[in-house]
């Protein structure tokens, strides 16, 4: 991927060192919680970032976790056997087809879940407490644009 510099003669290469510094910040913040909520909760992270993929949905498939969790689907299966061994998520045949196995959360699977949302919920309300309220919906409306622009960028990559 080489994006045509000729377009972008209004970036300077200090807005493009200060983007690249500010995402790789950002990136490290999000690794670093990511690696405190696996510790506290005692699961490790694919298996945690798993768990949240039930949030809306009762039942699951190894191949929709594997799609949204962008592995392979031997991957998943390592990862709902740890799961599974920890009593979080249970395997049921698929009643009207018996080839496919639905997964679900345990009640204790369940409570893992919003245990992690609240968690969750209360660091993301932190970090909104940390700005001025006149600030905020100018942050949320930049990284709504943000992320607009990175999914055309990668829209270009495939």
């Amino acid at each position: 991927f080489s994006p045509d510099k000729s377009t972008a003669t209004n970036i300077s290469s200090f807005q493009l060192q200060q983007f690249k510094e500010l995402l790789a910040k950002f990136l490290q913040c999000c690794q670093e919680r990511m690696q405190y909520q696996s510790e506290r909760f005692d699961l490790p992270d694919a298996e945690l970032r798993c768990l949240m993929l039930f949030g809306s949905e009762r039942y699951l498939t190894p191949k929709g976790i594997a799609r949204k969790m962008n592995v392979v689907k031997s991957r998943v299966t390592k990862i709902i056997d740890g799961l599974e061994r920890k009593n979080l998520v249970q395997r049921i045949k698929d009643p009207e087809d018996s080839r496919i196995t639905l997964l679900s959360l345990t009640p204790e699977g369940q409570k893992k879940y919003h245990d992690i949302s609240a968690f969750l919920e209360d660091v993301h309300y932190e970090v909104l407490m940390q700005m001025h309220p006149d600030h905020r919906k100018t942050v949320l409306n930049n990284l709504e644009l943000l992320k607009t622009a990175m999914e055309s960028v990668k829209e270009l990559m495939v």
